[in-house]
């Protein structure tokens, strides 16, 4: 029984997600990686809030890393994307020596999130990607929070 009502209870949860993805014109995959590290990263209201603006400052990397490489490209080319790459990312492991700055997988993240949308270089679309972010982080505290209090033991 409690496999039942946990399994309706991702379905339901991921379906409204998923509705709700469509009717903002959200890329609902966006939504479900912020979900899936709710849980990777301990299931933490504190924890979350660190992790998302960690995310964010990741998708600032890939901001920064395109206008680097776009900005390189006139000297050196085609290179000049994985330069821009490779200068911003060796910065990273010094970055994350600062307390609360300290999660490369979570700037990876946001850059994954960034080249993968790869929205215009405006900050209206950039600021686009933290809500569905948020959601996601909302729906997995929220299904967790759920199962923890309704489904028995």
């Amino acid at each position: 029984m409690k496999t039942l009502i946990y399994g309706i209870s991702i379905g339901l949860f991921g379906a409204v997600a998923l509705s709700l993805a469509s009717f903002f014109a959200w890329p609902s995959w966006v939504l479900f990686i912020a979900w899936i590290s709710f849980s990777f990263y301990g299931k933490s209201v504190k924890k979350s809030i660190n992790i998302y603006l960690e995310i964010i400052l990741g998708i600032f990397m890939g901001v920064l890393i395109e206008v680097l490489g776009d900005s390189l490209s006139i000297f050196i080319g085609s290179f000049s994307s994985p330069l821009a790459l490779f200068l911003l990312t060796s910065s990273l492991p010094f970055i994350t020596k600062i307390k609360g700055l300290d999660d490369i997988e979570a700037w990876f993240i946001g850059m994954i999130v960034f080249f993968g949308v790869h929205p215009p270089l405006e900050l209206v679309h950039i600021i686009k990607l933290f809500p569905p972010l948020a959601a996601g982080f909302i729906f997995a505290y929220v299904l967790d929070t759920t199962v923890t209090k309704f489904v028995p033991k």
